[in-house]
């Protein structure tokens, strides 16, 4: 068996291929797509964020809905207080792999205009969240 040191990297050191994993928040909190509009609101200012990971029955990723995507929904005119969270997301997606190069990922999200985006593992369990700097 050969040991080998590990140097400390530095706080200013940049690597070459950053990835996904590197740059990701924790996944914070995270509901079940069965959760009401208002619900998912109340969780939202108790945790003091912007977006929620969104989980089916299974445990699966679903989505990310942000503050602003629900508060539009709770202020139309076609808002009911039986509207849940899967009504409000639509299709799975998109989501971003913890390998996935950091290049690649501002990539799509700057294509899709999207502000974050949910970080999930191979079976599609959320990991974390991956937010553009502004």
């Amino acid at each position: 068996m050969t040991l080998i040191q590990m140097q400390p990297r530095s706080a200013n050191a940049t690597p070459v291929h950053r990835t996904v994993a590197d740059a990701m928040d924790t996944a914070g909190p995270q509901v079940c797509d069965d959760m009401t509009i208002e619900v998912a609101l109340s969780v939202m200012a108790s945790a003091r964020t912007v977006h929620l990971l969104v989980s089916d029955n299974d445990g699966l990723c679903t989505g990310l809905l942000t503050q602003a995507q629900l508060t539009a929904v709770r202020d139309s005119s076609a808002y009911t207080d039986r509207i849940q969270l899967r009504d409000v997301l639509g299709d799975r997606g998109p989501f971003t792999s913890p390998v996935t190069t950091m290049a690649e990922a501002q990539h799509a999200m700057r294509y899709r205009q999207l502000d974050a985006l949910p970080v999930v593992d191979e079976h599609g369990s959320a990991l974390g969240v991956l937010a553009l700097a502004r």
